[in-house]
């Protein structure tokens, strides 16, 4: 038996969730059992590229794009909740049935573009942690950069002791951001009428408008993430009949809307609180240290540190789920197992290399953040095909509005990234300046 069964925290998670399916656990204490996974996925949707899109947006646009951080919330409640069913259906994850079913040229190319994908993943978590302890003790770049690796490293060794230790450290910082940003609002209460038009009336003012729409996209569906969450969910607790699979199914869906929810909502107001602060009067802010700075003399030193602070449990957070992302890719796609340390020293160069060669670090955040989303389609398309096949589903196999909405959801991605490249390439985009 593994150290991660004989943890007691995880022995004890895995025998309350049998005692749940036996029937024998009922109410509010059936569902602590099942807390977790979605839990973990949904920081890399509060990640510190989140931070630097959000801000992006609002300045320059206001609430218009918030509409935006509606769409791409509701594509990852869906591919979230898709990967969890293949893990949960198949009792493999979604890069392990990629190897086992798709040629192995393929494979490898979805492994590389994966590698990238967690590269750029890192980038923007590893620099968003640096940036928060800059700030907070006023240190070079470079140094909180190398903080914040010991400090993740730190907190990844906790994986050996099981999943449940791991999933409530990530869980904490997930309620530290939420509790950061109904803060905010609180400070610099919105215009609710605006944010409700931003949500739901989709324009794109300019050119510049899809790039950032397509980096907010990156940024709130991560590919490391819909790639991580059916490996989460493999054997978390024995279900050995349908009608368990079932119920654990249920459990995961509804994890899904509330820790995905939530994490929209925070994305929401990141993007609001950058509307109400920066956009009439400072709509040229586009840096994170500079959104910092600027707060204090607008809404007063409470606000910015709180913004510091949600900044903080971002970075670390996320630069933690980030690091098993790429650990579980990487084995279940070709089989390789590397150290926790090997990976993080090697994902912590590209951070490194950004800030000594003087690149701007949020333009940086959101250029990696562009990269995701055009890695985007990848898990996406790879998912909705096997979750649509029956001879891998079985009984779990998409039903005929699940599968409409996943096609739609990955035009919806490709086309953006469509436009993106079409813009790149000099190509006049009718009604984009």
């Amino acid at each position: 038996m593994s150290e991660a069964i004989r943890s007691g925290l995880t022995a004890r998670t895995r025998a309350a969730g049998i005692e749940v399916l036996a029937g024998r656990r009922r109410g509010l204490r059936a569902i602590t059992p099942f807390v977790g996974p979605a839990v973990i996925a949904s920081v890399a949707y509060i990640d510190p590229g989140n931070f630097a899109t959000n801000i992006q947006a609002g300045a320059a646009y206001g609430t218009s794009l918030l509409w935006v951080v509606v769409a791409a919330n509701l594509i990852a409640m869906l591919f979230q909740s898709l990967s969890a069913k293949l893990g949960i259906a198949t009792g493999h994850s979604l890069a392990a049935q990629c190897r086992d079913r798709l040629p192995r040229p393929l494979v490898l190319g979805m492994w590389g573009i994966s590698e990238v994908a967690a590269m750029a993943t890192d980038l923007a978590e590893f620099l968003g942690g640096g940036i928060g302890l800059a700030l907070l003790l006023h240190v070079p770049l470079l140094v909180g950069l190398a903080i914040t690796g010991v400090a993740t490293y730190g907190m990844l060794l906790l994986g050996g002791r099981g999943f449940r230790p791991l999933e409530l450290l990530i869980g904490g910082f997930v309620a530290l951001i939420s509790l950061c940003y109904v803060a905010e609002l609180a400070i610099a209460p919105p215009d609710w009428g605006a944010v409700a038009h931003g949500a739901v009336v989709p324009v794109l003012p300019d050119g510049a408008a899809v790039a950032l729409a397509v980096g907010m996209i990156g940024a709130t569906v991560m590919p490391h993430v819909i790639y991580l969450h059916s490996a989460l969910m493999q054997a978390r607790v024995p279900a050995p009949t349908t009608a368990a699979r079932r119920s654990v199914l249920r459990y995961s869906n509804r994890e899904v809307v509330v820790a995905l929810g939530l994490a929209g909502v925070v994305n929401m107001a990141m993007l609001t609180m950058a509307a109400r602060a920066f956009h009439a009067g400072h709509s040229d802010v586009a840096e994170i240290e500079t959104a910092y700075h600027t707060l204090g003399p607008l809404l007063g030193p409470a606000a910015a540190s709180v913004f510091l602070l949600s900044l903080l449990a971002s970075g670390f957070s996320s630069s933690v789920v980030g690091t098993l992302a790429g650990q579980s890719i990487m084995q279940d796609f070709v089989h390789w197992t590397i150290p926790l340390w090997v990976r993080r020293a090697v994902t912590m160069l590209p951070s490194f290399a950004v800030v000594a060669l003087g690149v701007n670090a949020t333009q940086a955040l959101v250029g990696s953040q562009i990269v995701l989303s055009i890695a985007l389609p990848v898990p996406m398309l790879a998912l909705v095909w096997l979750t649509g096949r029956r001879d891998v589903m079985g009984a779990f196999v998409n039903t005929r509005l699940t599968q409409a909405a996943a096609v739609l959801a990955t035009v919806l991605v490709l086309a953006l990234n469509a436009l993106l490249l079409a813009q790149m390439a000099g190509v006049a985009i009718p009604g984009l300046g």
